[in-house]
């Protein structure tokens, strides 16, 4: 496939200047984040802003229009190779660090939610084949999934399971050469067009023993429901499955008997990463037009942008933006390194961002009045878009256990601040 056709101009980087480092007008927020990129990354990188400015940012209103799958975006992203960065290089892909991925995914959020969600779900509906299934499997699917030309779907969360993996009750029964699945998922990104299905569960007959496993879509007893509408994030349909007396064979199981967990959290961990990105891409657009806005708009003889409430609500937005930015980078980085602690950095990232993003989708939207509720004006959609990012891949909520956890757990370990006295603090 050659790369050079996508109409985009090289970029131009300047080390001493990252901000000055694009092709087109300097941008409001940093790209000092370039820095860390090889020149390979970079002009991947910029191939995404192209499609970006001449294809999934004029059309993100369009396809944004009606909840089915948007299947041009899907095959542009398959196309030019950016479905391919979530894949290894033995099968095809171009296996792509945290620090790129986390770029592309902002970039597209930044424009268009369903184009981001396509990118990052790749991460949780694939990730477990690649991690998990056998050579022989992965030699069959994987490179036609990174092309596009096969889907699949993540089964994981249930009707009473979602962020407390541990409360799942689909089951798998060992029988001759495989295993009979039962059970029930819901809110499935990609289930009515997946080709294929990583379903997780427990052993029936050990509960403590998690289990993966990849079901073909006309597999028998497997029926996938119809798509469910939701508030936003038009483009990326959801659906429930139920599993009666499925079989998968043995050759389809995906890691070891009692896997299914680790390798459950290992695509959930790649997804919170990208939950994270997409945030902040979207909060990043959201300001980009408010501030515009302020800057066209008159209010009492001036411009709105020259108000000093208004500059103090784009200041805001702006810090905490590039704080998160600076949060994420370093939980990328952390991955790409495999350090023991990017699952806790994960978490903070996902919960900051998330929460975040939707603070400035609201902010920026009362900035705008009345032209910010219009449904012909973005930020409308993204708006609608941002609440899902709160929830999905573990709540906003879970994320703060998790995090508070963590630092309950390390506090007795950690070095003492000198300020302090010998002995127990509750004896001050």
């Amino acid at each position: 496939m050659d790369h050079g056709v996508i109409n985009a101009r090289p970029i131009h980087f300047n080390h001493e200047n990252p901000a000055m480092s694009t092709t087109a007008q300097p941008r409001l927020f940093g790209e000092h984040f370039l820095l860390a990129l090889t020149a390979d990354e970079r002009a991947t990188l910029e191939r995404m802003r192209a499609l970006c400015r001449d294809q999934f940012g004029p059309k993100a209103a369009e396809v944004a229009r009606q909840d089915t799958f948007a299947w041009d975006t899907f095959r542009t992203l398959a196309r030019e190779g950016i479905v391919a960065t979530a894949f290894p290089r033995d099968y095809g892909g171009s296996d792509a660090r945290q620090v790129l991925r986390t770029r592309l995914i902002e970039e597209a959020a930044r424009v268009c939610s369903t184009t981001a969600s396509l990118i990052t779900g790749t991460d949780l509906s694939t990730r477990a084949i690649v991690a998990g299934g056998s050579e022989a499997l992965k030699r069959e699917i994987v490179p036609r999934l990174l092309t596009g030309e096969l889907q699949s779907a993540f089964g994981l969360t249930e009707p009473g399971a979602g962020s407390d993996v541990r409360g799942l009750r689909t089951t798998f029964r060992r029988e001759g050469d495989g295993y009979v699945i039962n059970g029930r998922k819901k809110f499935i990104t990609r289930a009515s067009t997946a080709d294929w299905m990583v379903i997780v569960g427990r052993r029936e007959d050990d509960a403590g023993t998690f289990m993966a496993a990849l079901v073909p879509r006309d597999a028998p007893g497997l029926s996938i429901s119809a798509e469910d509408g939701k508030l936003g994030w038009w483009g990326v349909p959801i659906s429930s499955l139920e599993l009666r007396e499925v079989r998968a064979p043995m050759s389809h199981r995906l890691g070891e008997e009692g896997e299914g967990f680790s390798l459950a959290q290992d695509a959930l961990l790649r997804a919170r990463i990208g939950h994270a990105a997409m945030a902040l891409g979207r909060a990043m657009g959201a300001v980009e037009i408010a501030a515009t806005y302020a800057t066209d708009r008159q209010s009492f003889g001036k411009p709105l942008a020259a108000h000093q409430g208004v500059q103090w609500m784009l200041s805001d937005m702006v810090t905490q933006i590039e704080a998160g930015r600076a949060l994420l980078n370093v939980t990328a980085e952390k991955y790409d390194r495999g350090d023991a602690d990017v699952a806790v950095y994960a978490s903070m990232a996902k919960q900051h961002a998330t929460d975040l993003g939707m603070k400035v989708a609201t902010d920026a939207l009362q900035l705008t009045g009345g032209r910010g509720y219009l449904q012909d004006f973005p930020l409308e959609r993204f708006f609608r878009d941002a609440k899902l990012n709160q929830i999905g891949e573990g709540a906003s909520e879970i994320h703060k256990t998790v995090i508070g956890r963590d630092v309950a757990r390390r506090a007795p370990l950690a070095e003492r601040n000198p300020c302090l006295r010998p002995g127990s603090l509750v004896d001050y």
